[in-house]
């Protein structure tokens, strides 16, 4: 169970509990000057290989230079390719939409409105809104999570959209979340 303050916030929350990661970055990576950043990726096998997947092809000597004086005149380019090589390693990828959470069978508790019938679902009697994620359509939740750019209220319109309204239909005007807690199960 999760809950939010938005129904994204709640979804966006039991994702978390599903064990998704999103894209983040390791706090280890601090330095700005090229210089820093190649004495840091040079201290790992994983950095040796960031920079040769950036395209750095410089002799042992040469590097061992740039190592050495930090004020060695580098060419932009190669302050670059460190630049991002260093991005890269700094980065940790988010972990893909887990299958599980994408056929879960959805119980929210909260305000739903369509058109002028709103309801606090899941109280009162009143039993929860259930979804069948089954029958939904994933893409866009899937690619705006990997890109970073699942916030809560993409997270709520896709749901809606392409979740919600591909297992019981749009309904009259459309669904609205105007509640100020909800509960996804």
């Amino acid at each position: 169970m999760a809950q939010g303050a938005t129904l994204g916030e709640a979804l966006s929350s039991l994702l978390h509990d599903y064990g998704a990661r999103p894209q983040d970055r390791l706090k280890s990576y601090r330095a700005k000057q090229w210089h820093a950043q190649l004495v840091q990726l040079t201290g790992t096998h994983r950095g040796y290989e960031a920079l040769e997947h950036a395209g750095l092809n410089v002799t042992a000597r040469t590097l061992a230079n740039w190592l050495s004086d930090s004020e060695y005149p580098v060419r932009r380019s190669y302050q670059e390719q460190i630049r991002a090589a260093y991005e890269g390693t700094a980065t940790i990828p988010p972990t893909p939409v887990p299958p599980e959470f994408q056929v879960h069978q959805f119980r929210i508790t909260g305000t739903v409105q369509i058109a002028g019938d709103i309801r606090d679902r899941g109280t009162q009697g009143e039993a929860p809104l259930r979804i069948d994620a089954c029958n939904g359509a994933w893409a866009r939740i899937e690619q705006a999570w990997l890109t970073g750019q699942l916030t809560d209220e993409v997270f709520e319109e896709y749901f809606i959209d392409d979740i919600i309204v591909e297992d019981i239909g749009d309904g009259t005007d459309g669904w609205q979340f105007p509640g100020d807690l909800y509960l996804v199960l």
